[in-house]
C-alpha cells in the first residue's frame, strides 16, 4: 500500500478487477469445498408433539386446588423425572436407540446424547411443544410419542402426589392444634374448677352473696341480743324465785303446803340439791360459764326423772299442795324450761354466727381474688380463642384439601391434552443444505476479498501519476504510455481464463449434481 494514497470507489473497483482471479478462485474452491461438506452431513429428522394444558372441568368456587406451582415449574420438575437416567436407559433399550454410540461409548454418554436431542419449549401460555430428533424418522416419531405419554402420566401422576402430600401436611397440622386446643382447654377448665366462686363473672353473684349473708347476719345478730336479753331476764326470775325460798327456810316460815321433805337418794332429792348448788352458781358465775351450762343439763335430767317418780306414786300418798304453790311451781318449771330453749337458742345461733361470718370472710376473699384470676384467665382465654382460631382455619383447609385431592384422584382436574400427536417426518430437520451453501458461497467471497485485501496492502508499485505524487511528492515531468499487448497475447491470456473458470464450474456442477443424487 502506498503511503497517502486515496482509495476511493473507482480505485477500488480497479483494484478488484485487477485480482479478479485471486479473488474468484478462492471464492469457487471455498463454495465447492463447502458443498462437498454439506452433501457429507447425515440428514437428522425431528418429530414433534403439541401439548395442551386444560384447566380443571370444576370451578375453582367450587373446589379450590391445592397445586399452585406455576406451569413452568410443573414442566421443569416433570422433565427432570422424565430426562432422568432411570428413565431414558429405559427408553434407549425400548427403541433401540444409538445402536452405534452405545458400542463405543458408556451409557452415561448415551444418556447425554438423548438429553441433547429432546427439547421442552413453551408455545403459549397454556400450550407447550416436546420433540426428539434423530437420524431414524421413524425412531424420532416414536420416541416423541412416548415423552409425550411420559408427561401426561407424570402430571396426573404429579398433580396427585402434590394433593396428597398437602392433605397429609394439613392433617398432621390439624392433629397439632386439636392437641394443643385440647391441652388449653383442659388447663381452662381446670383453671375454672380450682378458682370457682373467684372468677370474673362470678363477681357479681358474690357480691350479691356478701350482701344477702351480712343482712342475715345482722339479723341473726339482733335475734341473739334479743335472746340474751330475754336470757338474762329469765335467770334474774328464777334467783329470785330461788332467794323468796331461801330466805323463807332460813326465817322457818312454813311454806304453804305440810308435804314432807323428799330423800336426797331420790331424783326429786338430787334435783333440789342441783338447784341449790345453781342458784349459788349463778350469784357469782356468768351464764355462759361452762360449769353451769353442765349443771343446767344435769338439772333437766333430774327434772324428767323427779316427774317419772311422781308419776309412779299413789294418789293416796300424794301430799297436799296449796294452788299458791302449785302455781309457782308451775311458774319456776316455765322459766327453767324457757331457759334451757334460750341456752340451745342461744347456742345454735352463736354458732350460725360464726358460720355467716365464715361466709362474709369466704366472700370477701373472692371478690379481692377476683382481679388477679380476672387476669389469669384472659390470658388463657386468649390463648384458647387463638389456638381455635387456628384449628377452625386448619380445620377449613382440611376439608377444602381432602376436595382438591378427590379432584385429582378422579382425573377431573387439570390435565394435558395432546393436540397435535406425533407425525412421521418426511424431510431432515437437519442439516439446512440452502443455508450452508449460501453461508459456503459467502465465506469463499469474503476469504476473495480479504485475500485480495491483503495482497493489496503489501503492494507499493506505483502504477498512476497520482501514485507517483502521493508517494514521492514531487512533479511529474513525463509519463511512458501503457504498451498495449498484441491481440494474440490477449487470446492467449482470455483462453487461459476461461479454462480456468470452465474447471472451476465443471468442479462445482460435479458437486452439485452429488447433492442431487
Amino acid at each position: 500500500m502506498i503511503p497517502g494514497k486515496q482509495y476511493s470507489p473507482e480505485v477500488v473497483l480497479q483494484i478488484a478487477w485487477r485480482r479478479k482471479w485471486v479473488i474468484v478462485i478462492p471464492a469457487i474452491a471455498i463454495a465447492g469445498a463447502s458443498v462437498a461438506w454439506t452433501h457429507r452431513l447425515i440428514d437428522v429428522y425431528r418429530s414433534e408433539t403439541l401439548i395442551q394444558v386444560v384447566p380443571p372441568r370444576i370451578s375453582e368456587n367450587y373446589v379450590r386446588s391445592t397445586v399452585t406451582i406455576s406451569l413452568q415449574d410443573r414442566l421443569q420438575s416433570i422433565s427432570q423425572q422424565i430426562l432422568s437416567r432411570t428413565r431414558l436407559e429405559k427408553t434407549i433399550e425400548d427403541f433401540n436407540l444409538y445402536p452405534v454410540l452405545r458400542k463405543t461409548a458408556i451409557m452415561e454418554d448415551v444418556v447425554e446424547q438423548m438429553r441433547g436431542n429432546i427439547d421442552l419449549q413453551p408455545v403459549r401460555g397454556d400450550v407447550f411443544r416436546v420433540s426428539f430428533t434423530s437420524e431414524d424418522p421413524r425412531a424420532a416419531m416414536r420416541v416423541s410419542e412416548r415423552l409425550a405419554s411420559l408427561f401426561i402420566d407424570e402430571s396426573l401422576k404429579d398433580r396427585e402426589v402434590l394433593a396428597e402430600g398437602t392433605n397429609q401436611f394439613l392433617e398432621s397440622q390439624l392433629e397439632d392444634a386439636r392437641r394443643r386446643l385440647v391441652d388449653t382447654e383442659t388447663k381452662l377448665r381446670e383453671y375454672r374448677a380450682l378458682h370457682n366462686g373467684q372468677l370474673p363473672n362470678q363477681l357479681e353473684s358474690n357480691l350479691q352473696g356478701m350482701h344477702n349473708t351480712q343482712l342475715q347476719l345482722q339479723a341473726l345478730l339482733d335475734s341473739l341480743n334479743r335472746d340474751r336479753d330475754r336470757h338474762l331476764v329469765v335467770e334474774r326470775s328464777i334467783a329470785d324465785m330461788s332467794m323468796s325460798d331461801s330466805l323463807a327456810n332460813s326465817a322457818g316460815v312454813p311454806l304453804a303446803h305440810d308435804a314432807p321433805e323428799p330423800s336426797p337418794e331420790t331424783a326429786a332429792g338430787q334435783l333440789r340439791a342441783a338447784q341449790g348448788t345453781l342458784r349459788a352458781l349463778q350469784l357469782r358465775l356468768k351464764p355462759e360459764h361452762p360449769d353451769i351450762v353442765n349443771l343446767r343439763r344435769t338439772i333437766a335430767e333430774l327434772q324428767r326423772k323427779a316427774d317419772a317418780e311422781a308419776a309412779e306414786q299413789p294418789v293416796s300418798s300424794a301430799p297436799v299442795v296449796s294452788a299458791a304453790e302449785t302455781m309457782r311451781r308451775t311458774r319456776l318449771q316455765d322459766l327453767q324450761t324457757e331457759l334451757t330453749n334460750l341456752n340451745k337458742q342461744i347456742a345454735d345461733k352463736t354458732n350460725e354466727e360464726k358460720r355467716l361470718r365464715d361466709v362474709v370472710a369466704e366472700y370477701q376473699k373472692r371478690i379481692e381474688a377476683e382481679p388477679t384470676r380476672e387476669t389469669e384467665l384472659t390470658e388463657l382465654t386468649r390463648d384458647y380463642g387463638t389456638q381455635q382460631g387456628m384449628y377452625t382455619s386448619l380445620l377449613g383447609k382440611k376439608l377444602d384439601s381432602q376436595l382438591s385431592t378427590n379432584l385429582e384422584r378422579r382425573q377431573v382436574g387439570e390435565q394435558f391434552k395432546i393436540l397435535d400427536p406425533a407425525r412421521l417426518p418426511t424431510r431432515p430437520f437437519s442439516p439446512n443444505r440452502p443455508r450452508y451453501y449460501g453461508m459456503g458461497i459467502l465465506a469463499g467471497i469474503a476469504t476473495g476479498l480479504a485475500l485480495a485485501g491483503l495482497l493489496e496492502y503489501f503492494d507499493r508499485t506505483m502504477r498512476t501519476e497520482e501514485d507517483v505524487r502521493a508517494a514521492l511528492n514531487l512533479p511529474v515531468l513525463a509519463t511512458i504510455p501503457i504498451i498495449r499487448e498484441s491481440p494474440r497475447t490477449r487470446r492467449r491470456r482470455a483462453a487461459a481464463a476461461a479454462a480456468t473458470a470452465a474447471a472451476l464450474l465443471l468442479a462445482c456442477a460435479a458437486g452439485l449434481a452429488g447433492v442431487l443424487r
